[in-house]
């Protein structure tokens, strides 16, 4: 059964340059963000981006995440038996 969750679609783009918008509500400096950088890891509640100038890393809340743009094509074929390190959580 192919399951289509962000976190797997991020996982499969693994080193790819991403531009992370998010909603952060109640933040009085700023309450969107875009974040720009390569994808490093993805889990179900959480994000990280890290820039490939200064090597910083961002670790984003998935509670936050509006939406992503790349500038190259996606992997979205799951592999096979949606092998180790893509999630197959029930539904939320």
């Amino acid at each position: 059964i192919e399951q289509s969750y962000i976190e797997n679609i991020l996982r499969l783009n693994r080193g790819k340059l991403a531009s992370v918008y998010a909603t952060f509500e109640g933040n009085n400096q700023w309450n969107a963000k875009n974040f720009v950088g390569i994808i490093e890891a993805a889990g179900r509640d959480h994000l990280i981006l890290s820039d490939p100038q200064t090597g910083q890393r961002t670790l984003i809340p998935m509670v936050a995440f509006d939406y992503a743009t790349f500038d190259e094509e996606l992997e979205y074929e799951y592999p096979f038996g949606a092998g180790p390190g893509l999630s197959t959580f029930p539904p939320r």
